[in-house]
């Protein structure tokens, strides 16, 4: 009964509000996931989702004993090794730094919850050894042992465990040759010029465009506009050509420029059609008081133009932060020193495929800097996208 009446809620505002939690969710958990899985090691990561980070997980692991030494003591006839799974394989510094406890453990991978903590299993020749539920061994046999130390399979529950070693190694690991750093300041080279040089340059065209008097200012507007539906992959040999013709090649200029190139079209537009709609009777006064173009552009135009300036910006960082094909055109060459975050991490699906602790951190690092420019220029999008839909 209330749709249509004032003050009550349409059906299909109802359905606004569903869409935008759903949007909202849609790149909330998998935001969250990402960042949680960034902190999380590989064995947590491989047991289980990042939902269930914070309870205890249950992890089937292959553990070793310590390798035999050179002097194995004799206890009751037999020669004995023991001491701690855990310790052993480094995960903890001593039996009372132990978090895990054992539920099942075999000898071998057919079976391994073959044996409950404090059995006593037989490996043959007279061996034996014995698990306890903390990870306490020990290892018997009638003569020296030697070689490796004995195969354990484990099925364990681990506390929830989460480090800053994933980040250590992506970001300050100087050993690290897939390390995330170098690309991340070659993102920031790429992406800051690129975002402020066509800003400039369409500001001055936009103002030209919407509110000077020119010969060919119309066929100026069509050209604009019809260059925004050109395919970028279109421009890309071209552009290259003329860039290694005229001395650029591959290079933080080279795309710089394409990037310019490629974003003035739709800057020039957006701004035009915001700085149109601007009350022209400032600008009038500010002509019969004497002010020149570049004074009325200057102190009247970009302060009243800020917000669509930090959409565009918005859009630009946004655009030239995540590309990859223009990168691997005019950028990126055999010696790697200007590889861009994209292409480190298609790099690293391929060497570290099965390393998901580092590609979770590497993909986090390579969206923390968008997701900060975003929420800090919010507003300022949003403004400028509602500028001239309300008169």
């Amino acid at each position: 009964m209330d749709d249509g009446m004032a003050g009550g809620k349409s059906s299909l505002t109802w359905v606004v509000n569903i869409s935008v939690v759903l949007l909202v969710a849609l790149w909330l958990f998998p935001t969250a996931g990402l960042f949680i899985s960034s902190f999380r090691t590989a064995d947590q990561i491989s047991s289980s989702g990042w939902w269930a980070s914070m309870f205890p997980q249950e992890q089937n692991q292959t553990l070793r004993t310590a390798r035999p030494g050179d002097d194995i003591p004799q206890v009751n006839g037999v020669y004995q090794i023991d001491g701690n799974l855990f310790v052993a394989e480094g995960q903890a510094a001593d039996v009372e730094a132990v978090q895990a406890t054992i539920s099942a453990w075999g000898t071998g991978s057919l079976n391994i919850d073959e044996f409950a903590p404090g059995d006593t299993a037989d490996l043959g020749d007279g061996e034996q050894i014995t698990v306890q539920a903390n990870g306490d061994y020990v290892w018997t046999s009638p003569e020296p042992q030697s070689g490796r130390g004995q195969r354990v399979f484990t099925t364990a529950k681990t506390p929830p465990e989460f480090t800053l070693d994933n980040y250590r190694n992506v970001l300050f690991n100087p050993n690290n040759r897939e390390g995330m750093a170098k690309a991340f300041f070659n993102t920031l080279t790429v992406t800051i010029p690129a975002t402020i040089i066509p800003i400039l340059i369409a500001a001055f065209a936009a103002y030209a465009l919407a509110w000077m008097d020119f010969p060919g200012r119309a066929l100026l507007i069509a050209a604009v506009v019809g260059l925004l539906v050109v395919p970028l992959q279109l421009a890309l040999i071209p552009l290259l050509r003329l860039h290694n013709e005229i001395g650029i090649g591959k290079g933080y200029l080279g795309v710089w420029l394409a990037h310019t190139g490629f974003g003035l079209p739709l800057a020039i537009y957006l701004l035009r059609n915001y700085m149109v709609g601007l009350p022209r009777d400032i600008i009038e006064n500010a002509r019969v008081d004497g002010a020149t173009d570049f004074q009325i552009f200057v102190k009247i135009i970009l302060p009243l133009s800020y917000p669509a300036l930090a959409s565009f910006a918005i859009f630009q960082f946004l655009w030239t932060w995540n590309d990859l094909l223009v990168a691997l055109v005019f950028l990126i060459d055999s010696s790697g020193d200007t590889t861009v975050m994209t292409k480190q991490i298609v790099e690293l699906l391929g060497t570290r495929g099965g390393n998901w602790e580092i590609l979770a951190t590497s993909a986090f690092v390579s969206i923390a800097v968008p997701l900060l420019v975003f929420f800090s220029l919010q507003r300022f999008l949003v403004r400028g996208l509602l500028a001239g839909s309300v008169k």
